[in-house]
């Protein structure tokens, strides 16, 4: 007979190696010790481990106070698969992780993880127990966030799972949960010609290949569906059914290998992680926080919907610069983006149309895990999509608008603040009368900071009793996605404090506040910390010579000062890809191009493909 969970924080058992495994049964918990999310960040010698008391953070705690090493950040347990080193904190070396997949011949080892999949008894996240004891009939793990039951008693593990060994001397565990899956295991050390093989970083896997469909006359029929109001917003925006109106682009399309896919996937989601932190980190530091210039009245409320809507991101971009020398992130696009329904939707279409023949649609599964997320989210009813008078948000909106409602919640759309109005109790009301509660929208947030801002100076931004931006998105009861929050980690002041938290980070780029002597050495990009469409950026070489400048409306913005890290030039035109989350994980890929070196608003989005390794070698 099962007993009471033991309440939040309370201790189950002790792993091996003296490392206590705690209770995390989140309906026990006091929220006088814990009145927000932020306080269930755990740290451990100035380490960020986790939150307290999931599985991960075991994980991760574990490792540390064993081995002196830590993994990456991830958004979910299932992540830890993809990883392929741990960091040894004192030193700074990367150390090989090997994964097996469940079923190798090399069977798992004390101290490795055991990782499940996504689904099930985990749905959403997966799972991560240390592995502590090893034989031909079982397997005995330690973890947290499961069951909320004491160990049995004299016992170092929580769970003992069944294995077997077939006639191949593959090694198989049985979950104990009959709707959950074992990916396999994690074992932190170097293993040659065992497991499943660590994705090949050799530098012809990491080129991005232009290669030219057949688009002759005879196929030059219709492929948008203009009886779906957002393809035919496209088709006007357009002006053509093309995804480039440029003839000599007009059959591209881009390739890249499997590795280079599970690259970015892994990248994007580290690098979510990452920013998490950073934010975090600036909201801790009223010195940092000064970096951003928000003003001074918003800061509470950033704050606010930090603790309180830290889980409630639908979606954010990555742009990225992919080169044989790897792979560098630009900028976090955390609070409005764009591109989406190209790389969601149309890339797919254009491919299906010209009988593209190379690999998959790297945008294929991205509407759908939008619709998943908006499922899960809080939102009801009816959410209202606020956008600008402008061709390219409108087939933006438009297609949200049919992601929101095949995740069964109704939407409305409201161009600029068009039919909104005060009632007597002060809420907002759409023309129909209807109360505006949920809103996705287009508009950056600093759009209505510069409203806020005119209005703390006393300027009339709008006519009496008429409804402004800045009056819907600060509405205490309205819920705003992307949340507030995303402010920060959508400003590139961010990018500074990201390179000091994690120093060399493969990822990242050099980026500081000022010129420093390195930066010059390498050339260098100035960057306005709040900016759209490849405004007011300017490029300079190892000379000090300014590659190319670009003009726009943020040049009275502070700016921050990046490492030259020059997009890849395929095909007569430079590329960036761009990845996609749904809530904060990897959900596809797509291209911008152009043939300057600044990708800006007027850039074209063409295909992107996924071809299996063996293929992209020939191609």
């Amino acid at each position: 007979m099962r007993s009471d969970p033991v309440p939040f924080g309370g201790l189950l058992g002790i792993a091996p190696g003296g490392v206590p495994a705690y209770s995390s049964d989140y309906d026990s918990v006091d929220e006088s010790q814990y009145p927000n999310r932020q306080a269930f960040r755990h740290q451990l010698d100035g380490l960020y481990i986790g939150y307290k008391w999931q599985c991960v953070e075991f994980a991760r705690r574990w490792l540390y106070l064993n081995t002196g090493c830590i993994f990456d950040d991830v958004g979910m347990a299932y992540e830890i698969f993809n990883l392929r080193h741990v960091t040894h904190v004192e030193s700074g070396e990367k150390r090989t992780l090997t994964a097996c997949e469940n079923g190798s011949e090399r069977r798992p080892e004390y101290g490795g993880m055991l990782i499940w999949a996504e689904g099930g008894e985990f749905e959403r996240t997966g799972h991560v127990a240390i592995i502590t004891e090893v034989t031909d009939n079982y397997l005995r793990v330690a973890e947290q966030n499961v069951d909320h039951q004491r160990w049995p008693a004299g016992c170092d593990y929580s769970r003992e799972l069944r294995a077997r060994v077939d006639a191949h001397g593959q090694y198989w565990v049985q979950c104990s949960f009959g709707d959950a899956e074992i990916l396999g295991w994690m074992i932190p050390a170097p293993h040659s010609g065992c497991g499943q093989s660590v994705d090949s970083t050799e530098p012809a896997l990491l080129e991005l290949k232009a290669r030219q469909a057949d688009t002759d006359t005879s196929r030059q029929s219709g492929w948008l569906n203009i009886a779906n109001d957002d393809e035919q917003a496209y088709l006007h925006a357009m002006g053509a059914q093309a995804l480039s109106l440029d003839p000599t682009l007009a059959s591209t399309y881009f390739c890249i290998s499997r590795c280079t896919e599970s690259l970015l996937s892994h990248a994007t989601n580290e690098l979510h992680a990452m920013f998490m932190h950073a934010t975090h980190h600036v909201l801790q530091h009223p010195e940092l926080l000064a970096r951003f210039q928000f003003p001074d009245e918003i800061v509470p409320r950033i704050q606010k919907s930090w603790d309180n809507r830290l889980s409630e991101l639908i979606t954010s971009r990555f742009d990225f610069a992919l080169t044989t020398a790897g792979l560098k992130v630009y900028e976090y696009n955390c609070d409005s983006a764009s591109c989406y329904m190209e790389t969601g939707k149309i890339q797919g279409k254009w491919s299906r149309h010209y009988h593209v023949p190379d690999g998959r649609d790297a945008g294929e599964q991205l509407s759908a895990a939008l619709v998943k997320t908006w499922k899960s989210c809080c939102a009801h009813h009816l959410v209202h999509i606020l956008r600008d008078d402008d061709d390219e948000e409108a087939y933006h909106a438009l297609y949200m608008q049919d992601i929101i409602r095949s995740a069964g919640i109704n939407t409305r759309i409201v161009i600029k603040t068009d039919g909104l109005s005060f009632d007597d109790n002060g809420q907002i009301r759409d023309e129909y009368g209807d109360q505006v509660r949920w809103v996705w929208k287009t508009w950056a947030w600093e759009t209505a900071l510069d409203q806020l801002r005119a209005e703390l100076a006393g300027e009339h931004i709008t006519e009496p009793g008429r409804v402004s931006l800045a009056d819907v998105l600060f509405h205490p009861d309205i819920m705003v996605y992307e949340p507030l929050w995303s402010l920060i980690p959508s400003n590139k002041a961010i990018l500074p404090v990201l390179w000091d938290l994690y120093p060399d980070h493969p990822l990242l780029l050099r980026t500081e506040y000022e010129i420093t002597e390195e930066l010059r050495h390498s050339g260098y990009v100035t960057k306005p910390i709040v900016g759209r469409c490849g405004a007011n950026i300017a490029l300079f070489d190892q000379q000090q010579n300014e590659l190319v400048s670009t003009g726009g409306r943020f040049d009275s913005q502070e700016q921050v000062v990046q490492a030259l890290f020059p997009l890849p030039y395929v095909n007569n035109v430079y590329v960036q890809l761009c990845t996609f989350t749904a809530a904060g994980r990897y959900a596809g890929a797509g291209t911008r191009v152009d043939t300057s070196m600044v990708i800006n608003k007027q850039s074209d989005c063409l295909a992107l493909r996924v071809v299996e390794n063996n293929l992209f070698r020939s191609l």
